[in-house]
């Protein structure tokens, strides 16, 4: 176990990640395991319940899971108007991935670093989308989907004169071009960024109530806990419905 001085000593301990490698090729290992431990917790519920499902009176685990597939079903209906079938389920994954993710945040803060220094693990960041790498990797998937979804629609030829001809026509064609790369970029720049500062900071403040005295901690820490459901929510939710939005921008002709 390290042995904790300072609270300097004790925030930089919990922002430090589980890495291997070195220099350019780190790789923050933590991130990587807990958001598969968290994506295959994902696929096993949905797909347990899924079996298990059946036309009577369903289960609890059924009756939330249908739940969630309704609210989803909902949101892409009322904002995507296209024919690709991929929106609905990309929108239930996205969801429900980053909504794990973020609840990662509600676990005590000592509790899984604790544990995994019990096996020799010096550092261990639990919460995947309060690491940038995790948030600008999905945001990317997300870039490189607007792009196919914009080609496809639009064919090669349509997407190349939207790059280059809008707004101003094909005489500034520079210029319509700086501006459309920099409208394009700034989606998975935002979208990346919005989770990523929301997560960090609500980590934050895990960390520093876990500073004070224990007396402090519970009805700090219970009442942060209680608002931050509120926003790992919304995080995801968000996410989930830029990630529609930007995808049926993407295949809209004007």
């Amino acid at each position: 176990m390290n042995v904790i001085h300072s609270p300097a000593e004790y925030i930089k301990h919990h922002l430090t990640h589980l890495m291997v490698g070195h220099g350019g090729s780190t790789f923050h290992l933590d991130t990587f395991v807990i958001s598969w431990c968290l994506g295959l917790l994902f696929l096993g519920v949905f797909y347990f319940s899924a079996k298990k499902a059946t036309p009577g009176v369903p289960g609890k685990l059924q009756n939330f899971v249908e739940m969630v597939l309704e609210f989803i079903e909902t949101q892409v209906h009322d904002t995507y108007h296209g024919k690709s079938k991929l929106i609905a389920p990309l929108a239930l994954a996205i969801f429900v991935w980053v909504f794990l993710m973020n609840s990662m945040d509600l676990l005590p803060v000592d509790l899984l670093p604790f544990i995994g220094s019990l096996l020799g693990i010096k550092n261990l960041r639990v919460v995947p989308t309060a690491d940038p790498n995790m948030t600008f990797g999905i945001s990317l998937s997300v870039f490189c989907l607007i792009v196919i979804f914009s080609i496809k629609s639009k064919g090669a030829k349509g997407f190349f004169v939207e790059m280059t001809c809008k707004p101003f026509g094909p005489i500034l064609f520079p210029f319509n071009f700086c501006l459309k790369v920099i409208e394009e970029f700034s989606k998975p720049i935002s979208l990346g960024l919005r989770l990523f500062g929301n997560m960090y900071a609500g980590e934050i403040i895990f960390i520093l109530i876990a500073l004070l005295p224990w007396w402090g901690q519970w009805p700090l820490g219970g009442a942060w806990a209680i608002f931050h459901i509120l926003v790992i929510t919304i995080q995801a939710f968000v996410f989930m419905m830029l990630t529609v939005v930007y995808l049926t921008m993407a295949e809209s002709s004007h």
